[in-house]
Parts: C-alpha cells; structure tokens; sequence
C-alpha cells in the first residue's frame, strides 16, 4: 500500500469513530493519599468530544484521498 492510501483508511478509521462515539474516552488512575500501609485511589474518567460535523471532515477526507488518482 502507499501512504497515502494508509492515510486515508487512517483517516475514515478516526472519522466513523468519532461520528459513532462522540469522540474518545480513557480512564486514569490517580493516587489521593499515601500514608504508609493506607493508600487511597480514585479513577478519573477523562474524554476528548470530537463535534459530528469535525468527524465528517475526517471522513470525507480519508474518502478523497482513496478515491482521488495520482497524477
């Protein structure tokens, strides 16, 4: 494959997920307190919105690349 077909499948890859899903999501783990043997934890869930109309650029964008020849 070429990179610029890579690119592309990358592209309409990152594309339906954030038209799917909103966007990506993670959860980290973050220590509160630490005093000897007592230790405390806490997850945090932290999330990166994509807007629809960003992940259809992204989309659409993957597709020219596909489809758009070579000079």
């Amino acid at each position: 494959m070429k990179t610029k077909q890579v690119i592309g499948i990358l592209l309409i890859v990152v594309g339906l997920v954030s038209l799917l899903m909103g966007g990506f999501s993670w959860t980290r783990e973050k220590k509160v307190i630490d005093l000897g043997p007592i230790e405390a934890t806490t997850r945090e869930r932290e999330s990166l919105p994509i807007p629809p109309i960003v992940g259809g650029l992204i989309l659409a964008a993957g597709v020219v690349l596909l489809v758009v020849k070579a000079k």
